[in-house]
């Protein structure tokens, strides 16, 4: 299905609602679905003059705002794939998804600061506004089919190196109609949308659901506890989606006080988390100063949603629900046989929604999914005998850090480059905030300042890699093969 005849249901049958409000020069600003389609083709018009056709891949690195939401609808309109890339990335990062993907170009803000790699044309966005402001207001459709790539996201493999995940139209036309009948979304809705739309958890639940169901959004910029509060109030949202670490911090009295949690528990309808494992701790908090159960779900960059507690049933603390419409799960051992209820196995998958491979990788592709077809998630999950599945951790050694996902592959190489460093292993640990931060562990010279390594990190690595501390050990721990035993490793006590 081309996406555009799904999103016609609000930019054309709800032309006149309002559509979106946000922030722009210190002012707020609101659309209707009418404007919004308006500046959709306006967009798609100046992306055509500069002479990007179907197929072509767009990288977008910009925050949130109606930019980037303008280029997406225009890429989907011109069947360009669009490539979102973390605002938080830095050169290292940049260079292998602009290299990766070779687009025809890519989007940035005039006074972006970031390196970015040589030879690609780099288009700022503030030009491409004010050009398209000038383009006709006529709609321009290049025919695409359901399988067609809508969009690449990076995510990272086995190898520590991300690879990119080829999400078709039909992928994101699934996940969308599923999501917003799941939870039960509709043009009464008031979603307040701060998860940035570069991530599939903000592009594609948030936005897409309010596209399908014309509900009316709040678009900020990115989660602010300082304004939080005053966002709350001023936008009284129906529906909220957030990764673990934003529940924490509206659990803040100094972020939300007591009255205001109580008043906008009331007005709330839906609370939902993903992108990491919600502590049990903070349900039951959050179910208590709010007055709401928040509704906990589990996808991925390649599958999109996969699982998610029920709207109208219980919603189980340190569940991620059953199988959404469409969706069929199983899991398995390592021998890929079937495990018993309330044994513990790999979560894989089948779903319209999944993705049809990596960008470029069919290596990778390959031992992405099982001889008969399912998709190995990585993760590990036991389900009860009632159908409510939960995560066990990851059979790889994933991070999760406040939603975002740290291969430690990429930050041990990095740290590598430093002579001085002989040894280095990073490893999750565990964290009330962001869920799992980053340790590394090193054997080094001791002439070495780990202040110096903090410093390479955080000029060459988004902020979320940085570890959270080096700690220094006379060796790793090994088996007679030589693999790191991480179980082994001393505890670190911040």
């Amino acid at each position: 299905m081309h996406l555009t005849a799904l999103f016609d249901q609000s930019l054309l049958s709800r032309a006149n609602r309002s559509a979106v409000e946000y922030m722009d020069g210190g002012a707020l600003h609101s659309l209707t679905f009418g404007q919004v389609e308006v500046r959709a083709n306006q967009m798609a018009r100046e992306l055509t003059v500069r002479g990007l056709t179907r197929g072509d891949r767009l990288c977008v690195h910009l925050a949130n705002g109606m930019p980037f939401i303008d280029l997406f609808l225009a890429c989907v309109r011109l069947g360009v794939v669009i490539v979102p890339i973390n605002i938080l990335y830095k050169e290292r990062e940049l260079r292998h998804i602009v290299m990766d993907s070779e687009p025809r170009a890519m989007v940035t803000h005039a006074e972006s600061d970031a390196l970015y790699p040589e030879g690609v044309p780099r288009w700022p966005v503030e030009q491409l506004a004010v050009n398209a402001a000038r383009r006709s207001t006529d709609r321009v459709l290049t025919a695409v089919e359901g399988d067609a790539p809508a969009a690449i996201i990076y995510t990272s493999g086995t190898t520590g190196t991300a690879k990119g995940a080829v999400l078709s139209h039909g992928n994101f036309a699934a996940n969308g109609r599923n999501v917003t009948t799941a939870w039960q979304i509709t043009d009464s809705d008031r979603y307040l949308a701060v998860l940035p739309l570069f991530h599939v958890h903000g592009l594609g639940n948030g936005l897409h659901a309010w596209l399908i169901s014309g509900c009316r959004m709040r678009l900020a910029e990115r989660f602010d506890q300082r304004t939080a509060g005053a966002m709350f109030r001023e936008f009284k949202p129906t529906l909220f989606f957030g990764v673990p670490t934003i529940y924490v911090r509206l659990l803040d009295p100094a972020v939300i006080s007591d009255a205001d949690a109580r008043t906008i528990g009331v007005g709330a309808r839906l609370f939902v988390s993903g992108s990491a494992p919600l502590p049990a701790h903070v349900f039951e908090a959050f179910q208590t100063r709010f007055g709401h159960t928040i509704l906990e779900r589990y996808g991925m960059s390649e599958s999109l949603m996969i699982l998610s507690n029920p709207y109208d049933a219980e919603r189980r603390a340190g569940t991620v629900g059953q199988p959404l419409p469409g969706v069929t799960v199983r899991l398995t051992d390592e021998a890929n046989a079937p495990v018993a209820d309330g044994d513990v196995g790999e979560v894989q998958v089948k779903s319209p929604a999944l993705f049809s491979g990596y960008w470029r990788r069919p290596d990778a592709t390959k031992a992405a999914f099982t001889t008969d077809g399912w998709f190995h998630t990585g993760d590990l999950g036991v389900q009860a005998a009632d159908g409510y599945y939960a995560l066990r951790g990851r059979r790889g050694d994933l991070i999760i850090s406040g939603g975002f996902n740290i291969y430690p592959r990429e930050i041990e190489e990095l740290l590598l480059e430093d002579t001085r460093v002989r040894e280095a292993v990073v490893v999750g640990v565990a964290d009330d905030a962001r869920g799992e931060v980053p340790v590394a562990y090193i054997v080094a010279d001791a002439t070495l300042d780990t202040a110096e390594l903090t410093e390479r990190c955080s000029a060459q690595l988004a902020s979320f890699k940085t570890p959270r501390a080096f700690v220094r050990v006379e060796a790793l721990p090994r088996t007679a093969l030589g693999k790191v035993q991480k179980h082994l490793l001393p505890p670190w006590n911040p």
